[in-house]
């Protein structure tokens, strides 16, 4: 019997690479690469992220490979524009997280909304697509 953790829990290594689809040693490099990644670490070397820390990876994910960036373009974008606005991205990315922290805008959407913002970002997807094979 598998019990279902809080959006507020804090998650080790294995349950966010499981989350996100990503190795745990992306994980650990990205951490090297994005000081604003700080797990907790216990005594052993244990990590444990918090839902703003899931919520960044998420954000970091979806700006590196959803939307083709680099990590340097994705650093000179947290350093512009903040560690919300990358959370941001991976709410409107619709990253398979759950963050308790999400901007009001975002979170307050009607069903319907959702429904446009959804259908919008898979039109982007498929203009996207196409530049790229052209």
């Amino acid at each position: 019997m598998t019990l279902e953790k809080s959006a507020i829990a804090f998650r080790t290594i294995s349950e966010v690479s499981t989350m996100l689809a990503l190795q745990p040693h992306v994980l650990r490099f990205w951490e090297s690469k994005f000081n604003q990644i700080q797990p907790l670490k216990r005594a052993a070397g244990r990590r444990f992220y918090r839902p703003d820390d899931v919520a960044l990876i998420g954000g970091i994910q979806f700006a590196l490979h959803e939307q083709g960036m680099t990590i340097k373009g994705v650093q000179k974008l947290i350093q512009d524009k903040g560690v919300g606005y990358m959370r941001g991205l991976a709410v409107a990315g619709e990253a398979p997280i759950l963050v308790h922290s999400a901007p009001s805008a975002v979170s307050d959407l009607t069903e319907l909304g959702r429904n446009d913002l959804q259908a919008a970002r898979q039109s982007l997807k498929a203009a996207l697509a196409t530049l790229r094979d052209a």
